[in-house]
């Protein structure tokens, strides 16, 4: 402690150290003061891990759903803690006769108990990182608005000094400030065509569009219509799309008993200004060199493309309507033979052709399309609102509002004398009087003198760092807002609606520092969560508890799955509906499909496929297929059984069979603690004959493992052919599993989207756009959830 021997410390000083630091020396009230200190510690701590390690590398606008657990349980418990420890505080200075330090103070609360009102106010500022900006009904509301009453009055009925007074009245005037966004966030979500009532008026719209029969598109032969759309290039048809992008609230006449009355002509095309579509964005470039320059990896055009087909998705999420057969005609152009083919490969003669598939781009849309959806539901930063007008009102204009509310506060406070009041805020509070490094080297010298010190130095560090994280968040909120793709989607539709602003310097160089800028960030990648059943280690008595799928490695998509998948999906175009696994498998394998549970049938295939990677490893293009699908399946039977079209029930029923089989087998030793190489040789005892036995899942999937390590030992060997089998096998079964449009499975995604999303969240997006079905399981089993068992007059399935 040498450093600290040179400080000097004056009589006022050392009088506010001896305040601050009496909670801790009175035997009745140390234990609540320490209990205060350390979950505000630890709270703090979260905090500044979270925005120090999460900020904005992905631009992300969305809490990970691991930390969201943690802060909502803590912030959940916090007001009342801390209301009591406040009170603790305050009796604890009525009971004693010892007046605060400073100039003048009045008689006031103890410093503890302001020390823990600043950070209730402050927790209170930071809560919005955690609270989703649309909230959910009136409770959350009243909820939020209660507890910034509640502080208020803890303000301005128990602080008697004026300097004080303005200090925490201005806290609390940025907290009140908060909510008042919040409800304005709210309501005018709620009301607004844009937002609330966007679903409805999508569908108004693409049944007038798509219920012409024509979509508007330049035609320079005046030839037939339908024959001219067979001609169609892809960049032809993405330049034809009259998907809205944004600027639907303008096209509304008057509401009508089934939808909307909209402003559009005759042939579809909207007669107001400020719509922009699919097509207008993807024009750009014939009009404008400078956005072809900027946009050279059509990056720009697809994430118009993306929030257009946010929009519809939104309508299934919340209507759980099947698509009309219009719809699912027209996206599966759009998606398969114009989104998926309209790459550029050069010619190498100096030329360019647009004939090579491109999965990555159809994935980055879907992807990008149900980001759009997570963030629109669970966003804690207000980008769906984002444009440049919300930008100027919000970030602004709102900042000039609060300081004038906040120099009120002051006026108030001071009783009308504003002199007055700005002298007191130094003399009543000594923390800014002194200076926070004074303070704090002083406290560093008394711990050298009393170790109840060390607590007061802890109570002003959570402080120091609370404020710090807050203006850091600030910070944080508008620079997420700036890049997330919301912004970017108005702005690149504000560049293709307003032609005079494409000629503002300004307008200019924020729309490419801006691209710039995200172009230098992260983004997160698509990932796939792997768990293989034969690892599973879970007592069979104990239902399996869904939070660990949070610790379930997540693997990126490679390429090779999402061609396979486009491949599929291509091929089957006009099969309708799709089947399970059946056509890809030799006639003696077709056994394997006998159950009327899908989930028995995944656990099925898994094992085997397991059993014959491990006898046959391979890293060709199937094989990965096959085993990445195998275990992403086997870890939706395992955690998320309500995505699946099976009943829930029956799933979790499979589960527990296959975990009190395997137990069984394996023995209690080797079912806790032997690794999946050495488990899969034990469980080779169970091969059976090559049939199905009803209720013996491992057994059927080691006799189905078994036949295929014999059908790649027989010569010649055929080890790639079955690995090729596989991957078709398992295509095909994630493709079926993805189509759902009835309520129990619109859920399930909406709950997946709250834990970080899922794969077969974005196939299912990708399925519902193309109007993709499934037919029911073998003999009407479980398979059936409603949406594919049949297909009446004007549904998807009847136009493939």
């Amino acid at each position: 402690m040498v450093l600290f021997e040179n400080v000097v410390c004056d009589q006022s000083t050392r009088l506010f150290v001896s305040n601050l630091t009496s909670t801790y020396v009175n035997q009745s009230n140390e234990a609540s003061m320490v209990a205060a200190s350390v979950i505000m510690f630890v709270l703090a701590g979260v905090f500044f891990n979270l925005n120090l390690f999460s900020g904005i590398s992905d631009v992300s606008a969305i809490l990970d759903p691991k930390v969201r657990i943690v802060l909502s349980s803590a912030l959940s418990l916090l007001l009342p803690v801390m209301s009591y420890l406040f009170s603790e505080a305050k009796n604890a200075g009525k009971a004693s006769s010892t007046k605060p330090a400073g100039a003048g103070a009045a008689t006031d609360l103890t410093l503890q108990a302001l020390v823990i009102l600043v950070w209730m106010l402050l927790v209170e500022l930071l809560r919005k990182k955690v609270d989703e900006i649309r909230m959910k009904g009136i409770s959350s509301l009243l909820q939020r608005a209660g507890r910034v009453v509640w502080l208020g009055s803890l303000v301005f009925f128990n602080i008697r000094s004026a300097g004080r007074k303005i200090f925490f009245g201005i806290l609390w005037v940025l907290c009140a400030t908060t909510v008042v966004q919040r409800i304005a966030f709210t309501e005018f979500g709620k009301r607004s065509y844009a937002h609330g009532k966007n679903a409805r008026l999508i569908a108004s719209y693409m049944a007038q569009i798509l219920g012409l029969h024509v979509v508007p598109v330049v035609h320079h032969d005046g030839g037939d219509v339908e024959h001219a759309a067979q001609r169609r290039t892809p960049e032809q048809l993405l330049k034809a799309c009259p998907y809205i992008v944004v600027g639907e609230d303008q096209l509304v006449k008057e509401a009508t008993a089934d939808g909307y009355d909209l402003n559009v002509d005759p042939n579809g095309v909207a007669i107001v200004p400020g719509v922009v579509t699919v097509g207008d964005v993807w024009r750009l470039t014939e009009s404008d060199s400078s956005f072809d320059g900027w946009d050279q990896d059509q990056r720009l055009r697809r994430l118009c493309l993306s929030f257009a087909l946010f929009k519809l998705l939104r309508r299934r999420f919340e209507q759980h309507e099947p698509l009309t057969e219009e719809e699912a005609t027209h996206g599966r152009e759009l998606i398969l033979k114009g989104l998926y083919y309209n790459k550029v490969k050069e010619d190498g003669h100096g030329g360019t052709v647009r004939t090579t598939t491109d999965s990555e781009a159809v994935f980055q849309v879907i992807t990008d399309d149900v980001n759009f959806l997570s963030e629109y539901y669970h966003s804690v930063v207000p980008v769906i609102f984002a444009s440049p007008f919300f930008l100027l009102a919000n970030y602004l204009l709102l900042p000039v509002v609060v300081l004038g509310l906040c120099l009120m506060t002051v006026f108030l406070c001071g009783n009308g004398d504003f002199g007055y009041a700005l002298a007191s805020i130094l003399a009543d509070n000594y923390t800014l009087n002194t200076g926070i490094r004074n303070l704090t080297m002083c406290l560093f010298k008394e711990v050298t003198k009393s170790p109840n010190s060390f607590f007061a130095l802890l109570d002003l560090a959570i402080t120091f760092l609370l404020f710090i994280i807050f203006v850091y968040e600030s910070v944080w909120e508008l620079a997420v807002f700036l890049l997330s793709n919301w912004f970017m989607v108005a702005l690149v539709c504000d560049y293709a609606a307003r032609p005079a602003w494409r000629e503002k310097p300004s307008f200019r160089w924020g729309f490419r520092r801006i691209r710039w800028l995200r172009s230098k960030m992260s983004h997160g990648e698509l990932t796939i969560k792997q768990f293989s059943v034969l690892n599973l280690r879970w007592p069979p008595v104990f239902p399996l508890p869904s939070t660990l799928s949070l610790l379930v490695r997540a693997r990126t998509v490679p390429a090779c799955v999402k061609d396979s998948i486009m491949e599929y999906l291509v091929a089957h175009d006009h099969a309708a509906p799709i089947s399970i696994g059946k056509p890809a498998v030799d006639q003696d394998l077709k056994w394997a499909f006998k159950s009327k549970s899908i989930a028995e049938v995944i656990l099925t295939w898994h094992i085997a496929t397991t059993i014959f990677e491990d006898k046959f490893p391979s890293h060709t293009s199937s094989s990965i297929v096959a085993t990445r699908l195998s275990k992403y399946c086997s870890y939706l039977v395992i955690f998320h059984p309500e995505l699946l079209p099976d009943n829930q029930d029956k799933t979790e029923d499979v589960v527990d069979l296959v975990k009190k089989e395997l137990k069984e087998s394996l023995g209690c030793l080797e079912f806790f603690f032997f690794r999946q190489a050495a488990r899969v040789e034990r469980i080779m005892k169970l091969k059976g004959e090559g049939s199905w036995t009803e209720k013996k899942v491992v057994k059927n999937g080691v006799t189905l493992g078994a036949s295929l390590r014999a059908k790649a030992a027989a010569p010649p060997n055929h080890r790639e052919s079955v690995w090729k089998m596989l991957g078709d096998v398992w295509t095909e079964i994630m493709i079926y599993l993805a189509p759902s449009t009835d309520e129990e499975r619109m859920k399930g995604h909406e709950n997946a989207l709250v834990e970080g999303g899922e794969f077969i969240t974005v196939l299912w997006a990708l399925t519902t756009h193309t109007g993709v079905s499934r037919q029911p399981m073998p003999d009407g089993g479980q398979g059936e959830d409603g949406d594919r068992t049949k297909r009446a007059a004007g549904s998807p399935g009847s136009g493939h």
